[in-house]
């Protein structure tokens, strides 16, 4: 392995300067990345202040690829010495595979435009490790995504402000984006309302849904049939039961986001566990609303 000087050629000079001491981490973290690039056919050359490193090779062709690394140090920082090889490995292997796309994500003011979020099922993510986002619930998460891929943390890291920001950035960019399409449909004769997007980031306009149609100071029900769709049902009678067992039916049928239906209140996505349970050849639907609707239920009933 050849050696990688950071700190420029050596001057000729009867006193030459001591150069200033690293932190012990960064320079195995600069170890680590020489290996893995040399082990994949690049020669390298970091920058001096250590924010990037410029590939060069048979697999770069004969153009220099930069790869910011202020992103991967910070990420390397929350995780153990065991996790760095793969972490690593990934950062490169990302770097190479997007080294054709026009934008810069690690630039925030070139890829902030672009940022946009994406509702996915905790389930569907292979690892939440390796993107960026925040949970709507314990099984729905949103993700920070740009153009049709999820940001990574080593990207987001690069930016000069929190991740909550920048998803903040990105929620605005979808409300600019589209107006949902709001139709009344009915589910086996329960009125519910359908808002339909264009992108896959339907659910983000949750927040806005009182732009949409009358919100009731108890909230909604709503189901996530997929990334483009919502149907909704006001809480605002006892017959808010019936529609829990006619969103639920029809959450099961599409296969598609989830299956669940939820409560949204007060900014929050809460699920509301209804299950249908099939006894003796009868089917019924067995509810259990989590503390705070059960409240709501009870006071509808009276």
């Amino acid at each position: 392995m050849s050696l990688f000087r950071r700190d420029g050629a050596r001057r000729s000079s009867p006193e030459p300067r001591v150069p200033a001491r690293r932190p012990v981490e960064e320079v195995d973290l600069d170890s680590l990345l020489a290996l893995v690039a040399e082990s994949r056919g690049f020669a390298c050359e970091f920058a001096p202040d250590g924010s990037a490193v410029t590939l060069r090779g048979s697999l770069a062709g004969d153009t220099a690829l930069v790869v910011r690394l202020t992103g991967l140090r910070r990420e390397a920082g929350r995780r153990t010495r065991e996790d760095w090889p793969v972490l690593v490995s990934e950062h490169l292997a990302h770097a190479v595979a997007t080294a054709g796309e026009q934008v810069d994500v690690c630039d925030l003011e070139e890829a902030g435009p672009l940022l946009r979020t994406r509702v996915e099922s905790v389930d569907e993510v292979a690892d939440l490790t390796k993107v960026v986002g925040r949970h709507l619930n314990a099984d729905l998460v949103e993700l920070l995504i740009v153009g049709s891929r999820p940001v990574r943390p080593e990207e987001a890291g690069c930016w000069p402000v929190p991740t909550a920001r920048a998803i903040d950035l990105a929620i605005g960019n979808v409300r600019k984006d589209e107006r949902l399409l709001v139709e009344s449909i009915e589910l086996s004769g329960t009125p519910v309302s359908r808002l339909t997007a264009r992108s896959p980031s339907a659910a983000t306009h949750l927040r806005w849904l009182g732009d949409y149609l009358p919100v009731p100071a108890d909230g909604v029900l709503a189901v996530l049939p997929d990334p483009y769709t919502l149907l909704v049902h006001p809480v605002d009678g006892i017959g808010v039961v019936r529609a829990i067992e006619r969103l639920r039916v029809h959450a099961l049928t599409t296969d598609g986001l989830s299956p669940q239906v939820y409560w949204w209140h007060e900014s929050r996505l809460t699920l509301i566990r209804a299950d249908i349970v099939v006894q003796r050849g009868q089917t019924r639907l067995v509810v259990a609303p989590p503390p705070e609707f059960a409240q709501v239920l009870a006071r509808l009933a009276v």
